[in-house]
This record gives C-alpha cells, sequence and structure tokens, in this order.
C-alpha cells in the first residue's frame, strides 16, 4: 500500500479488498510501503545477469511474497498527477522481474489497481493509469481491474459502500486464485505496522 497515510482511503480499499479475499479463505498480507526501507534502483543489470535484485533492503520480502503470491493488489493515493514516490520506487525495483531479453519472470501474476484521487473527475488522470497498467503488464502482471477513488477530498470511501462492496467482491474474485488448504487466514507483515 503505497499511501503515507495508514488509515486513509487508499488503505480502506486495499484492507476491503483484502478482507473479500480472507472471507473465502486466503492468507491476505498487507505492506505499509512508507514504512519499509526500500533504496532506489541502481541500474546495475545485475538482477538480469543472475535473477534476482543485489540491493539488501526490504524490497527482498516484498519480492519473495510477489512470486509466491497468488494475486497481488497494488494500492497509491494520486500525488501530482501520478502514483507516489513510495509507490514508484517498488515499480522501478520490480525491473528485477525482467530477463535479459526483457521477457518476465512472471507468468502473469493476478493483479488489482486501487488507485484514490482528490479530484472529483474520475476520467482526470486515465492516461496515467493505462500507462501504469501498461507497465505493470510488461512487468509481468495480469490486471483483473483498476479501482478509481475520485473526489475523495470531499468523500472519503468511508461513506461510498458500494465502492467498499465492490472492493470486497474483487477480494472474492482474487481469492479464487489460491490453492485450497487448511492454512489460509490474514497475516499482518513484521515489516509493517497494522493497519
Amino acid at each position: 500500500m503505497g499511501s503515507p497515510k495508514v488509515d486513509g482511503n487508499t488503505a480502506k480499499l486495499v484492507n476491503a479488498i483484502l478482507e473479500g479475499a480472507a472471507e473465502n479463505g486466503a492468507e491476505t498480507i498487507i505492506y505499509n510501503l512508507s514504512s519499509l526501507n526500500i533504496k532506489g534502483c541502481d541500474a546495475c543489470q545485475r538482477c538480469q545477469e543472475n535473477g534476482c535484485c543485489v540491493i539488501d533492503d526490504d524490497m527482498q520480502e516484498l519480492y519473495r511474497q510477489i512470486e509466491e503470491a497468488d494475486a497481488v493488489v497494488l494500492g497509491s493515493p494520486v500525488y501530482m498527477w501520478q502514483m507516489t514516490a513510495q509507490t514508484k520506487l517498488i515499480i522501478d525495483r520490480m525491473t528485477a522481474f525482467l530477463r535479459s531479453d526483457f521477457s518476465s519472470r512472471l507468468d502473469n501474476k493476478k493483479l488489482i489497481l486501487v488507485f484514490t484521487q482528490g479530484i472529483p473527475d474520475r476520467d482526470a488522470f486515465k492516461p496515467y493509469f493505462e500507462y501504469t497498467a501498461g507497465l505493470l503488464y510488461y512487468l509481468g502482471f495480469d490486471i483483473l481491474d483498476t479501482i478509481i477513488a475520485a473526489g475523495t477530498d470531499n468523500l472519503e470511501v468511508t461513506f461510498r459502500p458500494r465502492l467498499l462492496e465492490k472492493s470486497r467482491d474483487l477480494g472474492k474474485l482474487i481469492s479464487a486464485f489460491h490453492l485450497p488448504g487448511p492454512r489460509y487466514r490474514r497475516v499482518e507483515s513484521s515489516l509493517t505496522p497494522s493497519i
């Protein structure tokens, strides 16, 4: 979750998705990117040589979790017409999922994108959201849906029951991508504070 507000609109939507997934027995983990120690990509290209990033920081845990996950939810508020710096940082570091021929090591990893924005016009940043979806597709993600909560400065998502219900329903959808078993439960990451 790329918002510095651990109880803000983005967090509420991401949590609704995870709650829906957990209702169907999926194990969920949430990471607050603002609290993680993640450095910027230094373009050393060693990830393309040896298949993994050599920077020793919290991104190593995120790589492992993304690879092991059946589905990923990536949420960010819109700051200055784009995702937050915290979110962009991990997107840049996901180049480690690319091989030297630029094919992805991820095999159509299921993804739901969540964007919140203060401006009421839902389509104000549509070109940016489409660009972001294209970039993530290139990195190996299969985007199942994009939730856009517009006008959140005037109407928080807490007061939008249909949006929260849609988010929970998407969580139930992504839970269909996990393998059934007895171990599924909600997990809070040891790297982040509880939200």
